[in-house]
């Protein structure tokens, strides 16, 4: 239940600002269709988190703990470092109508969009310390799910209220207390 309830706080807390909730208001916004919008955020979610939970939990079956412990642990503190760098969305699409309609669009942006993202990064790194798979992927979906669907419905009236840097160094004093914690050999 730890790996769960850590992955969702983590993951929720380093999605607030960056670049897959802004292209979830810009999403919002262009299509007005929350239903879809939402259902493909979940979609590529799992996707994107399920594939990186898998390569976390098969590079503890390639590194010793030793090791692993001292790779975590960097990877961790460096998180602490990305997250005090505020994400902005790339936007060259234009208002161009999507081809695969909302659904898939969103699927395939949220998708991309996740590729080497720090949410992705973490989930790695999650599913790594905890070699708990499904439940490092149900709380980091869960964490994504918290931050992005709210914007969908409720736009940016939510965005503007929240404090973006402060939660952006909450976030990155939480991902600093686990390097700490991994490099010192607790948990």
């Amino acid at each position: 239940m730890e790996a769960f309830l850590v992955s969702t706080g983590i993951v929720a807390l380093a999605e607030m600002g960056d670049k897959t909730q802004l292209l979830s208001l810009v999403l919002a916004a262009r299509f007005r269709k929350p239903w879809p919008i939402v259902l493909g955020i979940l979609v590529a979610t799992l996707a994107n988190h399920g594939l990186a939970g898998a390569v976390g939990s098969w590079i503890t079956t390639v590194m010793g703990p030793d090791v692993l412990r001292w790779v975590l642990g960097a990877s961790f503190i460096a998180m602490a470092v990305w997250m005090l760098i505020p994400d902005k969305l790339d936007d060259d699409e234009g208002d161009k109508a999507p081809r695969m309609g909302v659904f898939l669009t969103t699927v395939v942006a949220f998708f991309l969009a996740e590729m080497g993202d720090k949410t992705q990064i973490a989930t790695i790194m999650l599913a790594a310390q905890y070699n708990a798979w499904l439940m490092v992927v149900a709380g980091t979906t869960l964490g994504m799910m918290l931050a992005n669907a709210p914007v969908v419905w409720l736009g940016d009236a939510i965005t503007r209220r929240v404090p973006l840097r402060i939660v952006h160094w909450v976030s990155a004093g939480i991902f600093a207390l686990l390097g700490s914690a991994a490099l010192i050999g607790w948990g």
